[in-house]
């Protein structure tokens, strides 16, 4: 049986894809979804403790999951900030921002959705450079901060994608945009271990093999002692675009974050939903199969094709 529904939500997926081994996933498996019309890609930058051309890496390794995805020139593309807001007032103006800005502007076109899988620079730039887009019908979806309140966080201050832009960060909470955010302690429990990217992922061809090994790459290099899981965080950021009702929220009144990555309360900006549970089963369920279904027929959705410019 052939299952059709020529239904879309309209999506920009904003990414440091070349900054871990999660992105590509999440990335991947918007671009195989034919209910999102992706209506672009912002290659992001992820500071730089790593690379002194983080963002330039990032659209390097989205160029080659095009590639490998067999689509390098049918997908928008506009590149991100190449670094973090200099403070809370001044914008990084880039293609990115102005994607944006562009889409969250067509009333006629119904809701927006922005993934943002690392730091919130591009949409910071947006909202300073248009602050009317706060008022319009976009959603920001954001896959950083920490946990809320006396929840246990095992890792170093701030956390990382708030750590890469904190300027943005508050920006954007202030804005009074809606914004659904999934803190660090719920999308570090979107792990995958290595016998099933084995399993699942490596037989899809050669983006499954790439897939699978990139994470075995990523925790050779990063981890100090073998580990044979990876978290796939920013998957999470697919999922809500597929299906709002994979999640449970709450709602936190206003926040801004300190110089330390602590949330505080504000004065500013709007309630916010945080994502307190996710339905961790069906995102990545859903990846697998349409991975399979990519190694069998080797083409993306058909809708994809020509979605517009690389900018």
């Amino acid at each position: 049986m052939r299952i059709d529904d020529p239904r879309t939500r309209r999506v920009i997926i904003d990414s440091d894809v070349k900054n871990e081994a999660d992105d590509q996933f999440a990335v991947v498996h918007a671009l195989l979804s034919p209910s999102l019309d992706i209506r672009g890609i912002i290659p992001a930058h992820f500071g730089a403790e790593r690379s002194e051309r983080s963002m330039l890496d990032s659209r390097d390794e989205l160029d080659r999951l095009l590639a490998l995805l067999g689509a390098p020139d049918g997908v928008p593309i506009a590149n991100g900030a190449p670094h973090p807001l200099p403070d809370g007032q001044t914008p990084v103006d880039s293609p990115g921002a102005r994607l944006i800005i562009e889409e969250a502007r067509r009333a006629d076109a119904g809701p927006l959705f922005i993934g943002f899988l690392g730091p919130l620079t591009d949409m910071a730039s947006a909202l300073l450079a248009a602050p009317d887009i706060a008022q319009t019908d976009t959603t920001v979806i954001w896959i950083g901060g920490p946990p809320y309140g006396d929840r246990e966080w095992r890792g170093t201050w701030p956390e990382f994608n708030l750590r890469n832009d904190i300027h943005a960060a508050n920006v954007v909470f202030a804005s009074g945009i809606q914004i659904w955010q999934v803190p660090s302690n719920v999308y570090r429990l979107a792990g995958v271990g290595y016998a099933e990217l084995r399993r699942r992922v490596e037989p899809c061809g050669d983006l499954g093999r790439y897939l699978a090994q990139t994470v075995v790459d990523f925790n050779t290099a990063h981890h100090r002692v073998p580990v044979e899981s990876r978290s796939l965080g920013d998957s999470p950021a697919i999922a809500l675009m597929l299906d709002p009702w994979c999640a449970s929220f709450r709602r936190q009144s206003p926040v801004r974050f300190t110089e330390d990555g602590h949330c505080v309360p504000s004065e500013r900006g709007g309630d916010v939903l945080v994502v307190e549970q996710i339905d961790v089963r069906f995102f990545l369920e859903d990846m697998f199969a349409k991975l399979a279904e990519f190694g069998d027929s080797g083409s993306l959705p058909q809708r994809q094709a020509g979605a517009g410019p690389v900018l």
